[in-house]
């Protein structure tokens, strides 16, 4: 019998865990373990930030779900991992924390054959002085951050419809945020919602980015391939803002936040500061500080993660110049190098270098976006670890026939630029690969026949089509594995 632990239950976890329950007997044990009660389905937390949506909408609770489907559910975080047992342990645990309230503060350590880190991102607010729901700006990473964006928002609307004129700034809150296609999404989702109230001429509507062009998005930008021309994420993403009467900055580090007040570096150097009286920015994202310990109880954190505490897995750390790596340098199997039996899906993985050219200002700070590895991405890699952990099981070989590298799967995005039927809008791009591969493609970098961007009301379609869709494989439905990831 196996016992396979899976700490967290975001797009990569509850795929990985999802799938070990169907593909594995109940003779083995898969135990999901998350600080939260709910399965949140991120990319419609943008309508609930602008009132499109209810939370409860976009998110259930995991614990009936995991009953019918036999598995265990702890509702708790990882706060260490012992990959080698200890002095009362032959297996490598983990000690976790319960976060349930009735067990709030209690300990446990859970036994595994094989662990599954797929915990995603801390949301590290406190990288930047002042940024934050709890402090002066907002976010739409959760359900409940989007929640309480809708409420301060219309707080804004109230003003503008009495008259007050409203300065509205949505971007990254961080020098190495990522997640810019979000705040992109959510911005063309306010200038919607101020057109269809009838008073978008009451709001300054500016976007915020330490982007180095507009339409980077973290993966260095693309070449789309639009209406039988081509054309770059540069252009397609500033018409979009052009036509909308967004304003934009760029190249912009955040470092604190005031009451009403953005201070920013840009690479030029220079410290500058906005005026907002809304904001919602994007936090940069760690990992949540797991430590590791061997059999004697040393500390070898540093041996499984990243200094940014994400998991090292089976990447090349190596430092090398920008220009030098190539996409054989990203993982395919997520495996950590350490110890095979543990696994890093999703963004919980240290990526191995920026997608994104890093630049650094004339004062030395470094501006730029982090990769991005949510979404797509993000559903295959669950999927393929649980694919090799479950073979490995059955076989008894540790074979991992099954590879998902960035730099060979493509992804598709489809950004709301407006939520309604007949009145709703979009922009849909699917890149390929999502990390560049200048060898195969010399001239563009990514497979031109299947990067491709288009805008309009069929797009909003499919993107409410994949909301229901997705929750639908989540909530495990009939027919869910039949689904894509």
């Amino acid at each position: 019998m196996a016992k396979v632990v899976v700490l967290g239950a975001g797009i990569a976890g509850h795929t990985a865990s999802a799938y070990l329950r169907k593909w594995l007997s109940k003779k083995h044990e898969v135990i999901v373990v998350s600080p939260s009660r709910f399965y949140q389905w991120i990319p419609s937390n943008i309508w609930v930030g602008v009132g499109k949506m209810q939370p409860d909408q976009v998110h259930f609770d995991l614990a009936p779900l995991y009953k019918r489907w036999g598995t265990q559910f702890k509702q708790a975080r990882c706060v260490s991992v012992f990959p080698e047992g200890n002095a009362s342990s032959e297996k490598g645990f983990v000690r976790i924390e319960y976060t349930e309230q009735a067990r709030k503060g209690e300990t446990e350590d859970v036994s595994y054959d094989f662990l599954v880190n797929a915990t995603g991102p801390k949301l590290n607010f406190e990288a930047t002085e002042g940024l934050g729901p709890e402090k002066y700006s907002e976010s739409v990473c959760s359900f409940s951050h989007a929640e309480n964006a809708w409420k301060s928002l219309q707080a804004c609307i109230e003003k503008m419809k009495s008259g007050q004129r409203q300065t509205l700034i949505v971007g990254t809150g961080h020098a190495l945020a990522t997640c810019q296609g979000a705040a992109f999404e959510y911005i063309l989702n306010i200038d919607h919602e101020l057109r269809q109230l009838g008073i978008r001429e009451m709001a300054d509507i500016k976007w915020i980015s330490n982007e180095f062009e507009l339409g980077d998005f973290g993966m260095g930008g693309a070449f789309l391939k639009k209406g039988g021309y081509i054309t770059s994420t540069k252009i397609f993403t500033e018409s979009f803002f052009i036509e909308r009467d967004i304003s934009w900055i760029k190249q912009a580090g955040v470092y604190k936040l005031e009451p009403n007040k953005i201070f920013y570096e840009n690479l030029e150097g220079e410290y500058k500061e906005e005026h907002f009286d809304f904001a919602m920015l994007i936090p940069a994202f760690s990992g949540h500080g797991i430590k590791a310990f061997n059999k004697s109880e040393q500390d070898i954190t540093l041996e499984l993660f990243a200094p940014n505490n994400l998991m090292k897995v089976d990447a090349d750390y190596s430092v090398k110049a920008y220009d030098d790596w190539t996409i054989s340098d990203w993982p395919s199997t997520y495996q950590s190098p350490a110890y095979p039996n543990i696994f890093a899906p999703g963004i919980a993985f240290a990526p191995p270098h920026a997608i994104s050219k890093p630049m650094k200002s004339k004062n030395g700070t470094p501006i730029f976006p982090s990769p991005p590895r949510t979404g797509m991405p993000s559903g295959v890699m669950g999927k393929i670890v649980a694919q090799n952990i479950t073979e490995w099981i059955k076989t008894g070989k540790p074979e991992l026939k099954h590879r998902a590298s960035m730099g060979k799967m493509g992804a598709a995005c489809i950004v709301s630029a407006g939520f309604g039927f007949f009145k709703g809008n979009s922009a849909t791009m699917t890149v390929s690969p999502v990390v560049p591969d200048w060898e195969k493609y010399p001239k563009w970098g990514r497979s031109i026949k299947n990067t491709i961007g288009e805008s309009g009301l069929a797009g909003h379609w499919l993107k409410l089509f994949m909301h229901y869709m997705f929750l639908h494989k989540a909530k495990g439905y009939p027919f869910w594995y039949l689904l894509p990831e």
